[in-house]
């Protein structure tokens, strides 16, 4: 493809992408007051931060290049690993954060 239909490919995709990110933010205001979510839809919309959040931080913990990386050798997994297990029991913020980058730190200098 030459650069004109470069430019026009990447107008159309930042032009959808914003389309549709407004609508879709954009529904929850102009839909009627009087129209309410199913509860089981808003309880369901309470785990789209904390899947967003996984879908974003797991290619880059579980993969090297391109390839899966789940073994003995992934320190960032262990890592992870420790850290997601110290909040599930303390749920505190700083003691996930604190042992998650501490493990990572001991196993990168110790194990190679």
């Amino acid at each position: 493809m030459g650069p004109f239909h470069d430019w026009v490919y990447m107008v159309a995709a930042i032009g959808g992408l914003t389309a549709v990110t407004v609508l879709t933010r954009a529904s929850f205001f102009l839909l009627p007051a009087g129209v309410e979510l199913p509860e089981r839809v808003e309880r369901a919309l309470r785990y789209a931060p904390a899947c967003a959040l996984a879908a974003i931080i797991a290619p880059g913990v579980l993969t090297r290049q391109g390839e899966v990386a789940i073994g003995w050798g992934n320190h960032q997994m262990w890592a992870l690993l420790a850290a997601a297990l110290v909040f599930a029991r303390t749920r505190s913020m700083l003691a996930m954060m604190t042992v998650g980058m501490g493990l990572f730190t001991v196993l990168r200098l110790t194990v190679g």
